[in-house]
């Protein structure tokens, strides 16, 4: 999705939801979806937590879930979530893909080591997912899965 066309409100609001949304199943690459949350002009932080409620509810009576006619239709009709509770967001399934980069490394590496080396771990408003070295270089987040956990290490180290 293009976030340059969002308010930066909503973009954070997006970027707080994105990776539970994205877990439950939204493609947020399909352009109705996209449409469906540019064009939301209010309550869009209700519909995203209306529809991860909605989810938990379908998952629990093991029924059938759509996510994206679900999304789309929560923010068409200003779904409000029934039973939302902030905690739902802490589930680690819903973590993003940087943040999980950024405390597996401080696990094999050491938080010490991974903060010497590691400045952040993001993602542009394009979606593309980096890792920024402490000397202000970046890393893709895909070529540092590909290339493994050593490899990263060692380019980091020859780069201070």
């Amino acid at each position: 999705m293009m976030l340059n066309e969002l308010d930066e409100i909503t973009k954070e609001i997006y970027r707080q939801y994105k990776p539970a949304l994205k877990y439950i199943g939204i493609d947020f690459s399909q352009e109705e979806v996209q449409e469906a949350i540019i064009n939301c002009y209010f309550g869009l932080e209700e519909a995203f937590q209306a529809v991860i409620v909605y989810w938990k509810y379908k998952k629990q009576n093991q029924e059938q879930f759509y996510p994206n006619a679900a999304l789309i239709e929560a923010l068409n009709e200003h779904w409000k979530p029934f039973d939302w509770h902030d905690k739902y967001l802490e589930d680690s399934r819903f973590k993003s893909p940087c943040l999980l980069w950024w405390e597996e490394a401080g696990n094999i590496w050491g938080r010490e080591i991974r903060n010497q080396l590691i400045a952040d771990v993001n993602e542009t408003n394009w979606g593309d997912e980096y890792i920024l070295l402490q000397n202000g270089e970046k890393i893709s987040l895909k070529i540092a899965k590909l290339k493994g956990w050593d490899w990263v290490k060692n380019y980091a180290q020859s780069q201070m």
